[in-house]
């Protein structure tokens, strides 16, 4: 992916999101961030498409059986939506499989993992309680 001006990978977040409106092409998105020269963290991949107050929505490219996002919680309500591949969630001491097409809500606060059983693709939103925005 060519470097934006000032030699940032990506346009800078105060100019991706102020636009009051935006379509992505998620296979499109998906490409582009597989073609950056970075090769994540943990066997991921992830771009943020919208941070807007307390609402955020990434995008996570899981290139290999394994990736993962080791435990975390946050003070917002999350969904794990599934696109392609077949995603492991621990969460509260259950496993849940989620293939693609799947999505999963959280709720605030709740420890969770994911793990790719696969090359995978996943949208995540996160919600934060109006006092953490």
């Amino acid at each position: 992916m060519p470097q934006v001006p000032g030699g940032r990978r990506r346009t800078h977040p105060r100019d991706r999101f102020s636009v009051p409106q935006q379509v992505f092409n998620l296979p499109e998105t998906i490409e582009t961030l597989r073609n950056e020269a970075d090769s994540g963290q943990h066997g991921h991949r992830q771009m943020t498409l919208y941070k807007h107050g307390p609402a955020t929505v990434a995008l996570f490219l899981f290139e290999q059986t394994g990736a993962n996002l080791r435990e975390h919680s946050t003070d917002g309500f999350v969904t794990i939506h599934t696109l392609a591949g077949c995603l492991t969630v621990h969460a509260e001491g259950q496993t849940y499989s989620l293939p693609a097409h799947s999505l999963m809500t959280l709720a605030p606060n709740v420890p969770h993992d994911v793990v790719a059983d696969e090359p995978s693709q996943m949208l995540l939103t996160v919600c934060l309680e109006e006092d953490d925005a």
